[in-house]
């Protein structure tokens, strides 16, 4: 993957690094590290290079973490600001699973349990004054539990300013796949005032939930004029093609342990994460 991380695409190179961080192996940790440490390199590849060191979280990321706690780049700060309070929470609840997601992602902070109420949930995510981490937390609950509720929680965020939280929601909606989130991501989408790194997951998300209208929009914003936004619209409907073959691998836990029980379709394991 060392190779691909010199890929002219910035879309391919954050890719790469989320799915280093997702196989959690420390020998990644040297070359996520330069990434991180690279100004010139993309702001959203060295987001995910940070992110990446957060899952793997071995002692060799902590001081690259910590360089850049306060990076010039506001959404590597608060990135890299995540990735070491994950390391530490980890560090003092050694016995935590993740048994209430049903999903098989490694995620950027542990998920509030799903016995939560919602409306709690809503207001911890929402509340510009709580910690970010806290705020992830809140939002990793709401993705668990799903329903109408959840997704109009999460909905409300894009109206946050936090880039960071807004691009982590569109993410939540495209792992989700509910047909309800259709409507804020379109509007994420659209707007071509909103941070690129937020519509290029939105493109990805409405990918996944694939639908007529969804695919129509994804074919007109192939051409947007940011680079990163088109080649993700470009890689929704590549992902919808080898869907559709049935050549895609599919990251899910499954509906149970009933072999014969079909589980519902999840969000392929790359590319999924901006």
């Amino acid at each position: 993957m060392n190779s691909a991380l010199k890929d002219e695409s910035a879309l391919f190179r954050h890719d790469v690094a989320f799915c280093l961080g997702q196989r959690q192996d420390a020998r990644a940790v040297e070359v996520l590290t330069n990434i991180l440490r690279n100004n010139k390199e993309h702001p959203m590849v060295r987001h995910e290079a940070g992110e990446a060191l957060g899952a793997i979280g071995t002692e060799d990321c902590l001081v690259p973490l910590r360089e850049h706690l306060n990076d010039n780049v506001l959404e590597v700060a608060e990135t890299c600001q995540l990735a070491l309070q994950r390391i530490e929470w980890l560090q003092s609840h050694p016995d935590a699973t993740n048994e209430e997601s049903p999903y098989y992602s490694v995620d950027p902070t542990p998920a509030l349990p799903t016995s939560t109420p919602t409306e709690e949930l809503r207001a911890m995510l929402l509340d510009e004054k709580n910690r970010m981490f806290d705020r992830y937390s809140a939002l990793f609950a709401l993705r668990n539990k799903g329903g109408k509720d959840a997704v109009s929680a999460l909905g409300a965020v894009f109206g946050a300013r936090s880039a960071l939280l807004k691009h982590e929601v569109a993410y939540v909606m495209g792992q989700m796949q509910d047909p309800q989130a259709v409507e804020f991501l379109t509007h994420v989408l659209k707007d071509s005032a909103e941070h690129a790194m937020v519509r290029h997951e939105a493109a990805e998300a409405l990918g996944a939930i694939a639908d007529s209208v969804t695919v129509t929009l994804l074919r007109d914003f192939a051409k947007d004029p940011e680079p990163i936004v088109a080649h993700s619209c470009e890689v929704a409907l590549d992902v919808l093609e080898f869907e559709q073959s049935g050549q895609l691998e599919y990251a899910d836990k499954g509906a149970g342990r009933n072999d014969n029980v079909e589980a519902p379709a999840r969000r392929p394991i790359c590319p999924c994460r901006g």
